[in-house]
């Protein structure tokens, strides 16, 4: 009988470790606390929910992210099935109807006969050496686990914070001063644009620059230690609080989420002094959110504030911005290029944990862990994905010793072994020449033999038009 991997959290890297399991043929028991237990941030029942932005980013190639999502199409992954099976208009970038998407992946993990399904919280890792385990728990990942892996590993967690943007109903914004269209014109209208004359953008400004924020709970409360930068919060990036980024300077928005190139006011023909964008949130358009708005003012504050925006001044706030405490290990000093422990060979990490920070990049470390934890219990070598992938380059990342100063990283083309050759086309050309050299050696694998076969399950993602990324960002 074939050994079952044990798989701690139905995230999505948890499910896409489950998957890749079941493709190699050896069955998995997922052990997930919800819905007998949840987290602050959580909110919805099914497995693989998108707790932040229902955007995945940009869907070309020659942008790092997107060339990470067709690697995932071209070697087999469940969530890029779900993510293409339940698509909303976002212009050029991916987003998925997260309800819909987590149902789908939901029925696909619970129905399938190699699939057992555990809802409970695991509290700790057993000490069995030879027990095949991928923890997948998350950001927020338990005290008790967190407690008890800080004891395996030896090393302390570190931590940064992370914000979710809020949620409106589309009927309560008004559209005679908002306007649908995507930066460019690019692709199908997936968005409002709420514009801002100099006058409006400068109050809106100080109203949020001196809002109240929430108090943060017991659980999202950091040591003293922490770095006083940006308000005493140790944030991530990519997904920093907008009040945060306010207060960098008056300016700082108008270069991200409340940049107005691109977006010519159809009333004026000119662009706005400013323009906040929301995305479509669900396939019936019943729902927006606002891109870039992830924050952690009080509700209070949140309709005060964001009522200013022109077009907002009556929303209906379906849910209130949101913050939470992500938690990642010092993963080049604990684990290899496949995910696993160095020190505990048959036990895996994967996700935000491990310090790749992003939905797709999660689902590409379960990928990696799920795959070569199958193989593990088949008693074949570790596979090592080429860094000349984005899934081999980021795995490569994690688990660099030479690394000294670990922080969460997104995929991007700078991870990867440059060319060693000149391309025409600049920065573009280049770009491509990425892509192309990264399917070649994602396919060989296929190919090979090396990963199981394939069966088309998505369109191919263009690579012939100009990128743009609306100036969202996705946590």
């Amino acid at each position: 009988m074939t050994k079952t991997v044990e798989i701690y959290g139905a995230g999505l890297a948890g499910c896409e470790a489950a998957w890749q399991c079941i493709r190699h043929g050896v069955p998995v028991r997922i052990h997930e606390m919800k819905p007998q237990k949840s987290t602050p941030a959580h909110r919805y029942h099914g497995f693989a929910e998108l707790v932040c932005s229902n955007s995945l980013r940009s869907n070309q190639v020659f942008n790092a992210i997107g060339l990470l999502k067709e690697e995932l199409v071209r070697i087999g992954s469940l969530i890029m099935e779900a993510a293409y099976a339940n698509e909303v208009p976002a212009g050029a970038a991916l987003a998925v109807d997260r309800e819909h998407f987590s149902d789908y992946i939901t029925d696909k993990i619970r129905n399938h006969p190699l699939v057992t399904v555990i809802e409970e919280e695991v509290t700790a890792i057993p000490d069995d050496p030879d027990a095949v385990i991928i923890v997948a728990t998350g950001p927020l990942t338990s005290d008790a686990l967190s407690r008890d892996i800080a004891r395996l590993t030896g090393a302390d967690y570190l931590h940064f914070y992370d914000a979710a943007a809020p949620i409106v109903d589309a009927a309560s914004i008004d559209m005679d001063k908002a306007w649908e269209a995507s930066r460019y014109d690019k692709g199908e209208a997936a968005y409002l644009n709420c514009p801002m004359t100099r006058e409006e953008y400068t109050a809106f400004y100080q109203a949020l620059i001196t809002a109240r924020e929430a108090a943060l709970h017991d659980f999202d409360k950091q040591d003293e230690s922490a770095s006083k930068k940006d308000g005493g919060l140790t944030v991530f990036e990519g997904c920093m609080p907008v009040e945060v980024m306010a207060r960098r300077g008056m300016d700082t928005l108008l270069y991200g989420p409340l940049k107005p190139v691109g977006l010519p006011d159809p009333r004026t023909g000119r662009e706005p002094y400013a323009v906040v964008q929301l995305r479509q949130e669900n396939t019936d358009k019943t729902m927006y959110n606002l891109v870039g708005f992830q924050t952690h003012l009080t509700w209070d504050e949140q309709r005060r504030v964001f009522g200013m925006i022109p077009g907002l001044e009556h929303a209906e706030f379906l849910r209130y911005g949101v913050m939470h405490r992500n938690t990642f290990m010092n993963s080049p000093k604990l684990l290899s290029a496949d995910y696993s422990m160095r020190s505990r060979p048959n036990l895996f990490f994967a996700g935000q944990m491990t310090g790749v920070e992003g939905y797709i990049e999660s689902t590409g470390s379960g990928y990696i862990a799920g795959v070569n934890a199958a193989r593990r219990v088949l008693g074949l070598e570790p596979l090592y994905f080429p860094r000349e992938t984005v899934l081999g380059a980021m795995a490569s990342y994690i688990s660099d010793e030479r690394v000294t100063d670990f922080q969460p990283m997104n995929a991007n083309f700078g991870l990867m072994p440059q060319l060693g050759y000149k391309v025409k086309g600049g920065k573009k050309g280049r770009n491509d020449e990425f892509a192309r050299r990264a399917l070649e050696s994602a396919e060989k694998l296929v190919k090979d033999g090396i990963l199981p076969a394939v069966s088309p399950i998505c369109r191919a993602i263009p690579t012939n038009e100009s990128d743009s990324q609306n100036g969202e960002t996705e946590a």
